[in-house]
């Protein structure tokens, strides 16, 4: 039972002197050849088509990396700045907004109610004159406003200004007013 194995073999390598005819083995290598003909050759063809591709593929990945890389990223949408500077009483707070829109929107409102005619153009220009370097005076008063920030005598002049532009207006339309009835007068006398 406890036969080593090693020398079973030898001894069986002896003993069986089987030898094989000639040109076996290159009978064996053609019939190999006639079932597996077509995959030796296809393989060549497509090395050199895994090449090519390779080599493309490569070439691609390149061309895109330094496309990538080496040129600006345009920014196709300009980031928009929150403005935070102080431009008319509005931005200082919410009650001065409400006070200068009430004189602006009264002042629009007189000046929309004039009456305009050749008769009384000119005292109509001298007004509007006037109101035009108040205006001015008005954009000066924002200006400081923004360079010095709020303080109590720069916000008072600014009210000041939109008070005394109403005013001129309504002081326009008594003028235009009589200067109307005294034009009538005349007209019918």
């Amino acid at each position: 039972m406890g036969q080593d194995l090693r020398n079973l073999f030898k001894e069986d390598q002896k003993s069986q002197q089987t030898k094989m005819s000639k040109g076996h083995e290159t009978r064996f290598l053609q019939k190999l050849e006639k079932e597996f003909p077509q995959q030796q050759k296809s393989t060549n063809r497509f090395r050199i088509f895994n090449m090519a591709a390779s080599v493309v593929l490569l070439l691609g990945l390149s061309f895109g990396a330094y496309q990538y890389l080496y040129k600006p990223i345009a920014i196709s949408d300009p980031v928009e700045v929150v403005d935070t500077e102080i431009k008319t009483l509005g931005d200082v707070s919410p009650s001065l907004k409400k006070v200068e829109d009430y004189y602006l929107a009264s002042i629009n409102l007189e000046l929309s109610k004039v009456q305009l005619t050749p008769e009384n153009k000119e005292l109509f220009d001298g007004y509007v004159e006037r109101l035009k370097e108040l205006n001015d005076e008005y954009k000066k008063l924002t200006k400081e406003l923004h360079a010095n920030g709020p303080n109590e005598a720069t916000l008072d002049a600014l009210i000041n200004n939109l008070k005394f532009r109403l005013n001129l207006v309504m002081r326009l339309k008594e003028k235009l007013k009589e200067f109307s009835d005294d034009s009538f007068i005349e007209t019918n006398a």
